[in-house]
């Protein structure tokens, strides 16, 4: 099971301070809308996703069919192929299973600790 490209998605609370104190660290813009209180930020490979108002807490992101450049990847285990595999490991769906059957869809479930995970293809 390839689960794609790897990031955390934070809640903030003020999506500008966020953004400056990860700057700090070397984090730079990659994607996102500042005005739309969303962005994402990257240092080498690790990349993490500050959202304002859009969460309840952090998320663990997964996107099947890019990799950590959000570049497509060739080959890739398709988010319905994944969510069938974990569902057939016991693992419940916290939101509704994925309905199409092709193109972008996404689900999220929740470890034993109540972390979420994200699994969100993009094509």
């Amino acid at each position: 099971m390839k689960l794609g490209a790897f990031s955390v998605s934070l809640t903030v609370k003020d999506i500008h301070k966020s953004k400056a104190f990860y700057e700090k660290l070397g984090f730079e813009s990659f994607g996102g809308d500042l005005s739309q209180n969303w962005l994402i930020l990257k240092n080498e490979d690790c990349v993490i996703g500050l959202f304002q108002g859009m969460f309840e807490k952090n998320i663990l992101t997964f996107n099947p069919g890019w990799n950590q450049n959000a570049e497509n990847l060739e080959s890739f285990t398709d988010i319905r192929e994944i969510q069938k595999q974990l569902q057939a490991k016991g693992i419940n769906m916290l939101t509704e299973p994925v309905a199409s059957s092709e193109g972008p869809a996404h689900f999220i479930i929740e470890d034993p600790d109540g972390n979420q995970l994200l699994i969100d293809q993009h094509r």
